[in-house]
């Protein structure tokens, strides 16, 4: 008995020792989400080659959404199921990708691309969530095309959703306002067309507080120029100073505030005497002079909640149409025919997003059709 409670203890601390090796390893050698999977789970080289390679299915589909998006299935073991979504991003945006599963066992990875400004169209890595997480949140750095790529484990038995959201990276800076009280836009003529606005204008009651828009550094408070009564907030991070012009008073401030901090009141000095009271709001980037904060405030229309509901989403379903068009969007507004699909071809189901399935065809592509062009199987 006493040598099996020894052995015991040996294998225990074998296990412990190596799994805290790999943490310290990890630290110095920062492995991809991916290695760590393959190392931890013993993930065979062939399987593994195998499942990581569905990657470039991804890279090559068309698939397009418009945030807020959601969109939910079911996870099939071995079924390598990758998911791509093409999306439009701007800095002030703060993305976040989220993926929720009925098994907390489960592993999914998330990988965020840039595309690449050149004419062979390729994606650059540019984000990926840590090993275990089910979420991502990036703020891109420059207004571009970027690709979420979604895989989940080899052995990934679940029923999922996604959802995807952008939100503000700044706080709204009048308070109790809203997208309505921007009336007065980035670019706008002044003074006959001799200059253009360079911020947004936000109406609210004389009075009204201005509220710090994010934590920083208060680098001039006073009344000049144009701006009449005016604060600006350093903020160090993204290496920009915001502007706040046109108060009506100046609340005495520390060195530094905290975002949400009142700076001052609504107003209309300097040169906007003759218009009602608002906050002129702008954004100066070093080495790049102005630049639009609408993104670093607007606030996006909110995703409603859903639920899994998984019993009515299939796993493969059946062309009913002669002829199906197989479009890159969830929609047939705005979106590009980039394929077809005939009478009784089956197609493979990612997931469902509203009326429209996430289909994958024999030829391996990425799409959507409409749930009334087929038959569930």
């Amino acid at each position: 008995m006493q040598y099996w409670r020894v052995l015991g203890v040996l294998v225990v601390f074998l296990v412990t020792g190596c799994s805290q090796l790999n943490k310290a390893s990890d630290y110095i050698t920062n492995p991809s989400a991916k290695a760590i999977y393959k190392r931890d789970l013993n993930v065979s080289d062939t399987l593994f080659s195998l499942w990581e390679n569905q990657v470039e299915l991804a890279l090559n589909d068309s698939v397009q959404v418009e945030v807020p998006y959601a969109e939910k299935g079911v996870f099939l073991p071995r079924t390598f199921p990758v998911y791509s979504y093409e999306i439009g991003l701007s800095p002030g945006e703060l993305f976040t990708f989220e993926v929720k599963t009925d098994s907390i066992k489960d592993l999914v990875f998330i990988d965020i691309y840039r595309k690449a400004g050149d004419s062979l169209s390729r994606y650059i890595k540019v984000e990926s969530a840590d090993f275990g997480k089910k979420a991502i949140h990036f703020e891109a750095p420059s207004k571009g095309e970027y690709k979420v790529v979604l895989q989940p484990a080899i052995e990934a038995n679940s029923a999922f959703l996604l959802k995807m959201i952008k939100t503000p990276v700044y706080l709204f800076p009048v308070a109790s306002g809203s997208n309505s009280s921007i009336q007065s836009f980035w670019g706008d003529q002044r003074d006959g067309g001799a200059r253009s606005h360079e911020g947004i204008d936000i109406f609210a009651k004389r009075g009204t507080p201005v509220l710090a828009a994010t934590s920083g550094r208060v680098t001039y408070t006073g009344e000049k120029g144009l701006g009449g009564k005016q604060v600006w907030l350093r903020d160090s991070r993204r290496r920009q100073s915001l502007y706040y012009a046109h108060l009506d008073s100046i609340k005495p401030l520390a060195a530094t505030v905290n975002a949400g901090d009142t700076l001052g009141f609504v107003g209309n000095t300097g040169n906007a005497r003759t218009t009602p009271p608002h906050l002129h709001f702008g954004i100066y980037r070093n080495f790049e002079g102005a630049i639009n904060p609408m993104n670093y405030v607007f606030q996006p229309k909110k995703l409603e909640e859903d639920e899994f509901l998984t019993s009515a989403i299939p796993h493969k379903t059946l062309t009913k149409a002669v002829q199906a068009n197989l479009r890159n969007k969830p929609t047939t507004s705005n979106s590009r025919i980039i394929g077809s699909s005939k009478a009784s071809d089956t197609l493979q189901i990612l997931g469902k997003s509203e009326d429209w399935y996430h289909v994958r065809t024999s030829q391996k592509k990425a799409s959507f059709i409409h749930q009334s062009l087929v038959t569930p199987i």
